[in-house]
């Protein structure tokens, strides 16, 4: 078993941006460890799938576990998975709030905590959270609070695991992307989601993969939060 390729795990990896991430690793020569609830198995010998949910810590376990048996080691996590539930506050349910926390908030957690005791004994290693450009720039008419509460504590522990892992050789850095063309969004939405950036268009999922690639990349960055939102977080339009 090898352990001189870079290897890297993203989780929300079966469709969408997570898939797009997939594909960037493999095709920079990385070996990749991918997971989400629906995920099937791989026939390609650099990826290796881990189906469950990331919100279940035996899960996040088994990702990192998977990543170390496979191919040795863990470079790059990308937090990926992610839940968005557009509401107006106050028509949040019980269930919403728990949901959403799971995924976004435990999801980072367990899988982070088991990959950073990886990478803190490698005394290198790098974690990239996806977050949103709602967390800087709330948009009227998409109440997305639960969203902003979680994401927003992302974007904040970026900050936070940055300072405390600097010396340790471990880098922490966040993507916040605007509104992305993936098949969550029906195509009949298109138009007016675009509007909603002031670039008047969605992103392309490239552009999300190209922006966590140039993170893994650049040594001396750390604390980033990279916005690739058509403008969004500069402020109104």
């Amino acid at each position: 078993m090898s352990t001189e390729r870079k290897v890297a795990i993203v989780t929300g990896a079966s469709q969408g941006i997570g898939a797009g991430l997939v594909e960037g690793f493999l095709a920079k020569g990385y070996r990749v460890v991918a997971n989400s609830r629906s995920i099937k198995p791989s026939d390609k010998p650099d990826l290796v799938t881990v189906a469950g949910d990331i919100a279940d810590p035996q899960v996040a376990k088994r990702v990192v576990a998977t990543a170390i048996e496979h191919f040795g080691r863990v470079d790059t996590l990308v937090n990926n998975a992610g839940i968005f539930v557009a509401k107006p506050f106050i028509e949040y349910t019980a269930e919403d709030l728990a949901n959403v926390v799971a995924v976004n908030v435990a999801g980072f957690f367990h899988v982070s905590q088991q990959a950073g005791a990886r990478m803190l004994s490698q005394r290198s290693g790098h974690i990239v959270n996806v977050t949103t450009s709602l967390v800087d720039q709330p948009i009227a008419g998409v109440p997305a609070a639960l969203a902003s509460l979680t994401k927003g504590g992302l974007d904040a522990v970026t900050r936070g695991l940055a300072i405390e892992y600097a010396d340790k050789g471990i880098r922490v850095n966040a993507v916040s992307p605007g509104i992305i063309k993936t098949p969550m969004h029906k195509p009949e939405t298109h138009d007016f989601l675009a509007r909603l950036h002031p670039m008047q268009r969605m992103g392309e999922v490239k552009e999300i993969v190209d922006a966590v690639l140039y993170l893994d990349s650049a040594g001396f960055v750390t604390g980033e939060v990279l916005r690739v939102d058509g403008g969004q977080h500069a402020g109104r339009w």
